[in-house]
């Protein structure tokens, strides 16, 4: 599937509502998404009444006016489309069952979110559909993950990747808790990542380095003009690129694991201090330079 690369770790721009109902900020997103690095951008499908309980939205405005937040269902064709033409993977988190399949002609993957983790039947009808499932886990205990995967497993989904995810918005440093990353992936036997909330370089640096997060996912805005960026959640284009950019270069630093000399060694081995007397060069060298 386009932009589904076997890259590590694989970069997910989350629009969020951030989007504001205009398709042509939609698509650039998905452009600049693109432009710095990213392997695919993830939009959110929700409709209010089927999001928060009727009881809530009676009594709160605040709930009931993110219905101007609301992605509207024309949008999808153009939305992959657009990610189609710059090779990028298209990824959309259903938050009512009917949305499934809403999204299932059009998205690479499916997102769950850490609020809709405990709702198995969306997990079901995601697994279902074949295609592979990202799942958050914030908030969740160990037992409530392990009880995820095995819900979508048991449903018949062969590709599940989890993020340890903080549902703070933002959460510092210091509450990050990026060990239980290991912790889960020991648990599952499953591809671990990381949803940042953060925006901090090191803590994704830390994931990516320190705990292996094979996934990073991020809440992105273009200007500072979207719906979510006053929270301090939300990164910014350049903030992000140097991040991906560093995670591109350093991970070519890995190598092939074998010791042995280098391209750029070869030239200094003979070199190096003779066992016979501990001088450099090593003897060889040492009769060109007095026979020449």
């Amino acid at each position: 599937m386009a932009g589904w690369r076997n890259t590590s770790p694989y970069f997910i721009a989350e629009v969020s509502s951030n989007h504001a109902r205009d398709l042509k900020r939609c698509i650039a997103f998905i452009n600049k998404a693109a432009e710095i690095g990213c392997d695919a951008v993830k939009f959110q499908l929700f409709r209010i009444d089927d999001l928060f309980a009727p009881e809530v939205l009676e009594k709160s405005e605040e709930h009931s006016r993110r219905r101007a937040w609301e992605l509207p269902t024309a949008f999808l064709p153009d939305l992959k489309a657009a990610c189609d033409a710059v090779d990028i993977a298209f990824s959309c988190t259903p938050f009512y069952l009917e949305a499934v399949a809403e999204l299932e002609p059009h998205v690479d993957f499916y997102k769950i979110a850490s609020y809709e983790l405990l709702w198995d039947d969306l997990i079901r009808a995601c697994a279902r559909t074949g295609k592979p499932l990202v799942l958050s886990t914030g908030m969740a205990t160990l037992d409530e993950v392990t009880h995820a995967a095995d819900v979508f497993r048991q449903a018949g989904g062969t590709d599940l990747t989890l993020l340890h995810c903080v549902s703070g918005y933002p959460v510092e440093a210091k509450n990050c808790n990026l060990a239980a990353i290991e912790t889960i992936r020991e648990a599952t036997r499953v591809a671990v990542g990381w949803s940042d909330h953060s925006r901090d370089p090191g803590v994704v640096h830390r994931a990516i380095d320190k705990f292996g997060a094979s996934m990073i996912e991020f809440h992105l805005d273009l200007e500072g003009q979207g719906a979510e960026y006053e929270a301090g959640h939300c990164w910014l284009p350049d903030e992000m690129a140097k991040v991906i950019a560093d995670c591109r270069r350093l991970a070519t630093a890995d190598g092939c694991g074998d010791k042995a000399p280098t391209p750029a060694e070869i030239d200094d081995r003979p070199w190096r201090a003779d066992p016979s007397d501990g001088l450099r060069p090593t003897l060889d060298v040492r009769r060109e330079w007095r026979d020449g």
